[in-house]
């Protein structure tokens, strides 16, 4: 059964990243307190998977926290791609709407070389997501994946 494994929100772009055990999420911001969140409500969100992370930095030889990838979302039993657009994820209470993958951009080169490649196959990156219902989240919740209605 995959869980969250981890919620971080940054309030500026390239700003410093911040954990959170638990965290509200809404239809209109995203994450609370979060820079992404109202800028565009079909990414307001943005999701990583472990096992992708975990590939990518092994890949190019990097031992990297997983939120210098500046995700907000960290999931564990889970792998993205292009078919699961449209899709959607149950975190806790709250429901997420697959919209597109999140490119790696070339911050990722600067923590590491090589490391905005390995992201790249396979929707490493994450993916991004519009926010259908809003609540609470918190660390260890339970997360459903949902097909397309």
């Amino acid at each position: 059964m995959a869980k969250l494994m981890g919620i971080a929100t940054h309030t500026q772009a390239k700003g410093e990243i911040t954990t959170h055990d638990h965290i509200e999420v809404s239809t209109e911001h995203g994450l609370n307190n979060d820079y992404q969140g109202s800028r565009n409500k079909q990414t307001q969100v943005t999701l990583l998977s472990l096992k992708s992370w975990q590939q990518a930095c092994a890949e190019c030889g990097a031992e990297l926290d997983w939120t210098e990838r500046r995700a907000n979302l960290l999931v564990d039993d889970f792998e993205f791609n292009p078919s699961m657009i449209g899709e959607q994820i149950q975190v806790g209470d709250v429901l997420l709407q697959i919209s597109c993958e999140t490119d790696p951009c070339s911050l990722m080169d600067k923590l590491h070389s090589g490391l905005k490649h390995a992201l790249t196959p396979n929707w490493r990156g994450g993916a991004r997501c519009k926010v259908l219902r809003g609540g609470t989240i918190k660390h260890g919740d339970k997360i459903s994946h949902l097909k397309r209605f």
